[in-house]
């Protein structure tokens, strides 16, 4: 089935867009405690798209501002609970799936949004796809990359022995040798116990270790495996994606979207998938095509996760660029 009814050949040079500032930024409070940060660049008048971040916990950057024509879309980015700028920073409560999905619909009455595309990568891709089961109405297409479904299984694949750590052994022997043996079956608890300890000097040393493990994993093309993280940014990332993580999302079921795929099968999509992402593997991005008729899946060779690799950037710009004939 043809995405687009007008679709044009374009003459364009698929490189990020120059750096843009903000034309407005503010928060929306909640009424359990929180300040979401929420931004607006590129075209007040244009084509509304809401760019929803990974993670768990990993906050906005303003590179993420530069995957869009700036003269057509409306660009919205915003942290989600307890990371970026939304405050209070790093924290848990009432911070589950069911709350951003409530963030993102306070954040589209907020701004008078009838409809918007999302944009979403990661953890953003899992949360787009959970909002617009719940709110299809409110979505004119996705374009995603690097899916995460949310499933048990993925979750084995990253945090358990066998899977990727079979490619990265001595990624995963620093990981998990900060555990005693005794708990090394149960990674994500064993983390959950240190990332929430009564020790700064703990919570501080274990979240700088789960974030280096998946950096090690995020890209093909730039090494960041010997840094070491902010501290403040990795407490924030490291305890929110735990925190989901511990709690399976919580989601109502392991495969939740796409037992619920229905509710939104009808909206276009684009899934931009890197053959070498270690963290979010394929076989997820295949199973929500197979599973997503008005879906269209491109598989990056010589790519992995991260956005910022080379060929993901350039294909992301592509999709982008693609939604502007869509009607």
């Amino acid at each position: 089935m043809a995405l687009f009814k007008k679709e044009k050949k374009l003459d364009f040079t698929y490189s990020l867009f120059p750096n843009i500032q903000p034309y407005s930024n503010s928060y929306i409070k909640t009424n359990d405690g929180y300040k979401i940060y929420f931004e607006e660049c590129g075209n007040p008048d244009g084509l509304p798209v809401i760019v929803i971040h990974g993670g768990p916990g990993a906050g906005c950057n303003p590179n993420m501002r530069r995957y869009f024509d700036p003269k057509f879309y409306r660009i919205i980015l915003f942290d989600q609970r307890g990371c970026g700028k939304s405050l209070p920073h790093a924290s848990i409560s009432n911070n589950t799936t069911w709350h951003l999905i409530d963030d993102i619909e306070k954040i589209r009455i907020k701004l008078n949004l009838k409809k918007f595309l999302i944009f979403g990568g990661s953890w953003g891709s899992t949360l787009g796809l959970i909002y617009s089961i719940n709110f299809p109405e409110n979505v004119i297409g996705m374009v995603l990359r690097g899916v995460f479904l949310m499933t048990i299984k993925e979750l084995d694949w990253f945090y358990k022995d066998g899977g990727a750590s079979l490619f990265w052994p001595e990624r995963w022997k620093e990981f998990v040798e900060m555990i005693p043996q005794s708990e090394q079956s149960n990674i994500i608890e064993a983390y959950h116990k240190r990332l929430f300890h009564e020790s700064k000097e703990i919570r501080e040393k274990f979240s700088i270790s789960w974030l280096k493990w998946e950096n090690a994993l995020a890209s093909m093309h730039k090494s960041i495996i010997s840094s070491t993280p902010p501290v403040n940014y990795a407490l924030a990332f490291s305890r929110i994606e735990n925190h989901y993580f511990y709690n399976r999302g919580f989601l109502k079921s392991d495969n939740y979207i796409i037992n619920n795929i229905e509710k939104f099968n009808h909206i276009p999509g684009i899934i931009i998938q890197g053959r070498y992402d270690m963290v979010c593997p394929p076989n997820s991005a295949s199973r929500l095509n197979d599973a997503w008729p008005n879906s269209e899946l491109n598989i990056i060779d010589f790519s992995g996760h991260a956005m910022s690799d080379p060929k993901i950037s350039e294909e992301l710009i592509k999709a982008t660029e693609k939604f502007k004939n869509y009607n």
